[in-house]
């Protein structure tokens, strides 16, 4: 066989990947330029995507992998499998979790979160060239369309005066409080990504930002991608996020499984949103600023820290941009005279209850409730879904 009928037999098994992650919550649509091509053959061997396109959203065994892919002949064991799964889980193109009783399940994951965050400590300029070229042309809009949004904005610490009301689930302090699982901090992906192209990030000169919580904390350590820590720990890395103007944001859940700590230069999240029109709306945020004229010194202080330029001075006074203010609180906790301050929204929206529920929502939203069902009963039966 020819060397080109072999690369189009392996580009044809990209494609049908292709299709396979464009089914999951955050969907991988297809382009014009085949970019998102290009980004799976920097995570995925041919032989790798051939496995891939058979693993279910839902972690399971090697065992029940094999099962299921040993008819088309793509491994030639079941070691043989375990061998590239464990390598696949390395390279972060899919995940892997350990149980408690200490087997190893594994799952297919979403471009982001996922793949592209399990890039940590090993990015290349090609990869990072590629992941923000799809950005530009399809995958922005297939972030931001999600329902509900993966994470959402939280006021800073200082930012919360005593007379706003928050509900534990808004309240980072808490929130921290609350923690009863293993805790680690990781690298920022999104910085170090910025860093490759020679774009460094111009709020911090920090990279361990990124806060994992649970069995994914247990997964980044195992990999050797961050590293544990205790509350006071995490507590102090809040606090200086704080002080040098990073927003808060934790995943979209009362029980959140990490905190990003984001920047309106680097992090994916703020830099798609802040080109459009009203990027407010694309975050779920329960708050906004509001500027009172008469105390405001026209200092300028907040301009900078507002990470979503959604701060503007009007004849030496703050004015707040509300179709850019994401209700992050930044500009609040070092305006010295309180000038500006907090708002709760008339209407608020409550997170779900858990990560689990978060993605079932996010499914739901993307295929409707038939095709939610059908998955369910698919996945009771014992199949991939």
């Amino acid at each position: 066989m020819s060397a080109q009928s072999l690369s189009k037999i392996d580009n044809q098994v990209y494609f049908k990947l292709r299709k396979r992650l464009d089914q999951l919550p955050i969907g991988y649509p297809k382009t014009e330029s085949g970019v998102e091509i290009r980004i799976l053959k920097h995570l995925f061997t041919p032989q790798e995507a051939a496995i891939a396109i058979d693993l279910s959203y839902l972690p399971e065994t090697a065992d029940t992998i094999y099962m299921r892919i040993k008819k088309r002949n793509i491994v030639n064991s079941k070691t043989d499998l375990e061998n590239i799964l464990e390598n696949m889980a390395k390279k972060g193109s899919i995940v892997q979790h350990i149980t408690r009783k200490g087997i190893k399940i594994y799952s297919i994951i979403m471009l982001a979160i996922g793949m592209f965050e399990f890039q940590v400590n090993k990015l290349n300029k090609s990869f990072i060239q590629d992941f923000q070229q799809y950005l530009d042309e399809a995958f922005r809009d297939e972030v931001l369309k999600s329902d509900p949004q993966q994470l959402r904005p939280v006021p800073t610490e200082h930012s919360v005066l005593r007379d706003l009301p928050i509900l534990p689930y808004d309240d980072i302090r808490k929130i921290v409080e609350n923690l009863e699982e293993q805790i680690l901090v990781a690298n920022c992906v999104c910085k170090q990504g910025h860093d490759v192209i020679g774009k460094p990030c111009k709020v911090t000169d920090r990279r361990e930002w990124c806060i994992i919580i649970g069995s994914a904390a247990k997964n980044f350590h195992d990999l050797g991608w961050g590293r544990y820590i205790d509350k006071n720990e995490l507590s102090e890395i809040l606090a200086l996020a704080e002080k040098e103007g990073l927003v808060v944001q934790p995943s979209n859940s009362q029980k959140p499984f990490c905190i990003c700590l984001c920047c309106g230069c680097c992090c994916e999240v703020l830099t798609s949103a802040k080109p459009l029109d009203n990027p407010a709306q694309y975050f779920s945020s329960n708050y906004y600023a509001v500027v009172n004229e008469d105390e405001c010194i026209g200092c300028g202080i907040c301009v900078k820290r507002c990470q979503m330029d959604a701060i503007t001075l009007i004849e030496k006074k703050a004015h707040v941009d509300l179709t850019r203010c994401i209700g992050c609180g930044l500009c609040t906790s070092t305006c010295k005279p309180q000038a500006i301050q907090l708002k709760h929204k008339e209407h608020t929206k409550e997170p779900p209850v858990n990560p689990t529920q978060l993605y079932l929502n996010m499914f739901r939203n993307r295929v409707g409730n038939a095709k939610m069902v059908l998955m369910l009963i698919k996945r009771l039966l014992g199949k991939k879904i």
